[in-house]
Order: structure tokens, then sequence, then C-alpha cells
């Protein structure tokens, strides 16, 4: 049985070790080769870069379906990385703008189950085995750090083809993870419509989702955008993959701590600090700042992203009936990843067009501070019921 259980741990933290490598190769220099391999412009980038957010929206309540409706998620996972891994090297064969856009939403389509599906397998697992979330999440932020570091030097000697070659081949060897991970499947089905109903009554919920948005949006688009501002900045590719390394990996021992950082500071002082430490963040980099100093600054991710997470989904945990919470994280999920990730790539992409790529920023320190106001709205009013529920 300790062989069993340790088999089945090695793959889930293998899993997402490897899963998160093949993202952090591809995606964080995808904008990169875009303008310099295929010559587009700023507003095609966004365009194409804020494609998988919207597709997201949609395509993965269906994967969510089709896994109960089959109730065999590790071969859902297995046949949607294999696609996904031939759908990514299949870009590097197309330089034709409308071309790679019917491609990326395919791509998208595909992509989007393995988040959820992965997901659903590990939450079951932790729960079943009383285990925590995070000390196998943490092995993704390890894994995307790593691969943007060796991407953005590999880039930098053969060019950013190097990229598409990378995602395939690790995507190819993360299908092996996939066979000893559990094989039970925790149904999160859920009346949509009744939820969504009850929820959109909750005020407080309502200015959650927009916080996420605003919060969310940016740190998601960062992601695209980043390579092009360290290049703005004076660095090279491999100077690109450096930030990253800093930058996500960053993450990783702050999502390992954030329960206890959660339960000492409390959950709405963790999310203002985090909003605000993003805010801060994205505004600096308007100024031009130079890439010694970007460089330094970018282990802040770690207060923002890596706390923000695990607050927001303590919010949902606590704050939204136990019906609906399944509809919660999906709505949740929704607007931060899918809505405010396409936004501020789409928008940010037309600014980088238009003006630079400073300014870029600077749109995502405004929404940023703005998210930081709506989560300080939110702590006004759910400090209410906190306290009647203390005294109860």
């Amino acid at each position: 049985m300790n062989k069993t259980f340790d088999q089945t741990s090695i793959s889930l933290k293998g899993f997402y070790l490897l899963f998160f490598f093949g993202l952090g190769s591809l995606f964080p220099l995808l904008g990169v080769y875009f303008k310099e391999e295929v010559g587009l412009s700023g507003t095609e980038i966004g365009t194409l870069m804020s494609i998988s957010p919207v597709v997201m929206i949609f395509a993965q309540p269906l994967w969510g379906m089709i896994t109960d409706f089959t109730r065999r998620p590790r071969s859902v996972l297995g046949l949607t990385l294999l696609l996904t891994a031939g759908l990514g090297y299949s870009i590097l064969l197309l330089d034709s703008y409308l071309w790679l856009l019917l491609l990326l939403i395919l791509f998208s389509f595909m992509q989007s189950a393995l988040v959820p599906v992965s997901d659903s397998i590990l939450l079951n697992y932790v729960q079943k085995e009383n285990k925590q979330y995070g000390n196998y999440r943490l092995f993704g932020a390890v894994g995307f750090a790593i691969a943007v570091y060796i991407a953005g030097r590999l880039a930098e000697t053969f060019g950013t083809q190097v990229i598409f070659y990378m995602f395939t081949a690790v995507l190819f060897l993360c299908i092996l993870f996939v066979f000893n991970m559990p094989k039970e499947n925790q149904s999160l089905k859920t009346d949509m419509k009744k939820g969504i109903d009850k929820l959109i009554k909750m005020p407080s919920f309502i200015i959650f989702l927009v916080a996420t948005f605003l919060v969310f949006g940016p740190i998601f688009a960062n992601n695209f955008y980043f390579g092009f501002y360290i290049q703005e900045t004076g660095g090279t590719l491999a100077g690109v993959g450096l930030a990253f390394l800093l930058a996500a990996g960053s993450e990783a021992p702050f999502m390992k701590f954030a329960g206890l950082t959660i339960k000492k500071w409390g959950m709405m002082q963790i999310m203002m600090f985090a909003a605000a430490v993003s805010a801060v963040r994205w505004t600096f980099y308007f100024f031009e700042p130079s890439f010694s100093i970007v460089l330094a600054t970018t282990i802040v991710q770690g207060f923002s992203v890596g706390l923000f997470i695990p607050a927001a989904m303590e919010y949902v945990r606590m704050y939204t009936p136990s019906e609906v919470r399944a509809t919660a994280v999906s709505l949740y999920s929704a607007v931060g990843n899918g809505l405010g990730s396409w936004f501020c790539t789409f928008v940010g992409g037309v600014i980088f067009d238009k003006f630079s790529i400073f300014y870029t920023y600077l749109f995502f320190g405004v929404l940023s501070f703005a998210g930081l106001l709506m989560v300080i709205l939110l702590s006004k009013m759910e400090q209410e019921p906190v306290l009647v529920h203390r005294s109860i």
C-alpha cells in the first residue's frame, strides 16, 4: 500500500512539474516568436494570445461534463495532452495570421481540459488522503519557473522555434505520469443556473468577482507581455528566462505557507496586501526602470500571486453556500482566469501597438489599484457577517 501511495504521490507531483514546465517553455516566449519570426503586430499578437482565456470560459464546463459522463478522467487527460502537444507543435508550421487564429482556437479548446481535469483528480486525492493541495501545486510553479529559464537560454542560442520542440516533448512525457494517477473521479455536478441565480443575489460575491477580474487579469496577461518588457529594458531572451525563473520561482514558497499566513494575518488583509503589491509593481514598470532593477523586483510576484490565489480560494470556501460552491469556483475561475485574462491581454496588445509596452503596464497598474479598492470594499462588506458569526 505504501508503494502504491508513493507511486500516486510521485505521479501527481511529476505531472504538475512537467505540465507547467511545458506551459512555461511555450507561452512566455510565444508572443516574442509571433513578433520576431512571424512579423505580427501588437494588436494581432494580443488577439491571438487572448484566445485561450475566452475559449476556456466555454470549454472548461464542457470538459467537466465529458469527464463526469465518461467517469474516466485519466483517459480524458491523456487524450487531451496528446492532442494539445500535437496542436502546439503545429503552430510552428503556420505563418498566416488567419490560420494561426483558427489553430489557436482548437489548441485552446484542447488545452482547456488539462487544468480542471487534473485539478479534480488532485482535489479528490488530497481530500481522501488528508493532504494539502498546495504541496502538490507548488511543483507546477517550480516547473514553470525552470522551463522559462531554460527556454530563454536555448532560444538565445537556437532561436525561438525551440519552444515548440520543448513544449511538445515535455507534454508527451507528461502522459507517462497520468497512468499512475488515481482512477476515481469526484463528480462536481451541480445545477449551474440555480447556483448562478443564488450567487448573483449576493452583492459581496459580485464585488469579489470584480476584484478578481481587476487583479488576476493583469497577472495572467503579464505572462504574455513580460518577455517584450524585458527586451525593451535591455534584456535578452536569456534575461527573459532568468526574470521568469525568479518571478515564478518565488510563488512556490508562498504557496507552501499560504495557509499559515492567512490564519495569522487574515484572509482579507492578505488579499489587500497582494493586490497592493501587484498594483505598485505594474505601475512602477511604467517608469522604465533598468533591466537589473526589474530583475530585482520580480521576486515580489511571490507576494502577489503566491498569496492572492490561495486567499481568494479561501474566500470562496468561507463566504459562499456549500450547495453552490462548485458553481462559485467555476465563476471565480471564469471571471479571473478567463474574462480578466482575455480583457487585459487583448487591450494590452492594442495599447502596446498604439503606444508602448510601458503604457501597457500602466494600464495593468490602474486596473490593479481599482482591484485593491474592490477588495477594501469587500472587506468592509464582510466585516459585519464575520462579527455576528463569531458572537453566536
